[in-house]
């Protein structure tokens, strides 16, 4: 370990602000809303040193408020892709060279101005373009985003000064070299947190690489925001290209090119497997086997014991299927309870449902805001009505939903009898809860259904006080889910604390947010130096014995 050259500050994770009445970063944030709504701004693509204000012009609205626009951006295509292609491999050279610390600089000076003058902004853009409330902002925006960018620096010092092991052999010095990928990086990022829309690039481009970035649709005005920070805190024209383009056509030029090394990605497993394949279609294009890393789809659970508090189960329920309208790929969407204690925790859930508020994020007091596009309204509001016309299904809460203003869907809980009904197991994104009641004696039959319901292997938790039962579903369920909860909601993994992401079917487990994520991008040599070579090529074994 080269001690003291590799001596960046230890990260520390970044506190979060509680946006109570009458506190300063309300106040800040209030402001920074009221301005974003007050001005029609014009998002550009950033290629290479140009700012982009060309192609098919659409609009930003806010889920919550469709009937206001919010800003335009503009649509670009094929040339578009090409053109940014051309841009990063052309800034490519001299990124890789530049010194470690450098590139460490850089992205420690962006946690900072995201800690400090943009975190109102950036909170804003999030509430505004992807309708979450103050708190959900906050703890992605911001302090995630944050988290990401000062551990990843952290991480790469680590693997920079992990060296092969000393003394050598005499005459010998060994050395590896963490060499960024030939080629480009692909970074596709979701539309549901803004901290993995910044990371995703982010992380490639702090090991050396140089991205073509494509955020979704409707997170484009918080990406705007992400690269203004990036370039104030110093990135160079051409390491992180952010366009806009439809996925097909971007796929077509890119998945095609033969400098293509790698996508980092999160969004869905069809789309993600889709890509996969084609990739692999086309290996022989390219220069080197490029890198596939994916965060996709979860169906994420709560399995709740009999030894369980009633509490403790409907808390877990109501914030992690129904925080951020169940928009987080952790969110809980399936929930095994059993009948000992079902009646106390139905009680538990429609009292709470009961007192939380439905609305814009621009109102503190709204727990629950809009889901993110009319196509999403539309096919959750689908599922519902098949749920309240099923008469083997019981809607316990909820069910009602209004597009008229915005996109809002009430939280909705549903009470199955059939646990691999079809919202037991089809990934909604939305916030509809269904739950399975199982007999109390019945708990090893339900491990196994809850271990073979679903493709996905995300998150889940085991809610019990039986310490047995906690280590017997720790074991049964080691596959079922990358990041697993006890006595606790599926969601809110930690920088740095628990890095995210699952297996199956949720994609590739590379953690975000771990050394074990950077290391994908970086393409390691072993160097060995030997300073008084032979110069004969006979072995001591060769010589004839006296």
């Amino acid at each position: 370990m080269l001690k003291g050259f590799f001596n960046v500050p230890a990260p520390q994770n970044e506190p979060v602000l509680n946006y109570g009445p009458h506190s300063l970063e309300r106040a800040a944030l209030k402001q920074a809303l009221e301005e974003a709504r007050a001005y029609k701004i014009d998002i550009p693509m950033y290629i290479g040193d140009k700012q982009v204000f060309a192609g098919k012009r659409l609009e930003i609205r806010p889920p919550h408020d469709h009937k206001h626009l919010l800003a335009n951006f503009f649509e670009g295509d094929k040339s578009t892709v090409e053109e940014a292609i051309d841009a990063a491999l052309a800034a490519k050279a001299e990124w890789e060279n530049t010194p470690w610390e450098q590139r460490a600089a850089i992205f420690l000076k962006a946690a900072d101005l995201f800690a400090g003058p943009y975190r109102a902004k950036i909170n804003a853009a999030t509430m505004l373009g992807q309708s979450k409330n103050a708190y959900q902002a906050e703890i992605d925006a911001a302090c995630e985003l944050i988290d990401f960018l000062r551990f990843n620096v952290h991480y790469m010092t680590e693997i920079y000064a992990q060296q092969p092991p000393v003394p050598t052999p005499k005459g010998v010095w060994n050395r590896v070299e963490q060499r960024p990928l030939e080629g480009f990086v692909f970074a596709l990022t979701p539309f549901n947190f803004t901290a993995i829309a910044g990371n995703l690039p982010a992380s490639a481009a702090m090991m050396g690489n140089v991205v073509v970035w494509k955020p979704a649709y409707p997170q484009i005005y918080a990406a705007n925001v992400l690269m203004q920070v990036f370039l104030e805190a110093g990135l160079p024209p051409g390491v992180i290209n952010l366009i806009y383009v439809d996925g097909p056509v971007a796929g077509d030029v890119i998945f095609n090119h033969p400098d293509f090394a790698g996508i980092h990605f999160t969004g869905s497993t069809p789309v993600f497997q889709t890509i996969w394949q084609t990739i692999g279609t086309n290996i022989h294009k390219y220069k080197t086997y490029p890198r596939i890393v994916g965060e996709t789809g979860g169906k994420d659970f709560v399995l709740a014991h009999s030894s369980a508090n009633a509490d403790v189960v409907s808390t877990a329920l109501v914030r992690g299927a129904f925080e951020y309208q169940g928009q987080k790929c952790s969110a809980a969407s399936r929930a095994y309870i059993p009948a000992s204690l079902w009646p106390k925790v139905k009680e538990n859930v429609i009292r709470d449902l009961g007192t939380i508020k439905i609305g814009p994020t621009e109102d503190f007091e709204n727990f629950v805001n809009a889901v993110i596009t009319e196509a999403s309204f539309d096919k959750l509001a689908k599922y519902i009505d098949e749920a309240k016309a099923n008469s083997e299904v019981e809607l316990v809460a909820g069910g009602n939903y209004d597009k008229s203003k915005g996109w809002f869907i009430e939280p909705t809980v549903i009470k199955v009898n059939d646990p691999y009904y079809v919202t037991m197991c089809t990934e909604l994104f939305g916030p509809v809860l269904t739950i399975y009641v199982y007999e109390d004696d019945q708990f090893d039959e339900i491990l196994k259904i809850v271990d073979n319901t679903s493709i996905y292997a995300l998150t889940g938790s085991i809610i019990a006080q039986d310490r047995y039962i906690i280590a017997k579903a720790t074991k049964e369920l080691r596959n079922a889910a990358g990041n697993f909860y006890i006595n606790d909601k599926p969601t809110g993994a930690v920088v740095g604390q628990q890095p995210f992401g699952g297996a199956r079917g949720s994609g590739t487990n590379d953690k975000a947010g771990s050394m074990i994520n950077l290391l994908r991008w970086v393409s390691p040599r072993t160097i060995k130096e030997t300073f008084d070579p032979p110069k004969d090529y006979r072995y001591s074994f060769l010589q004839k014995e006296l």
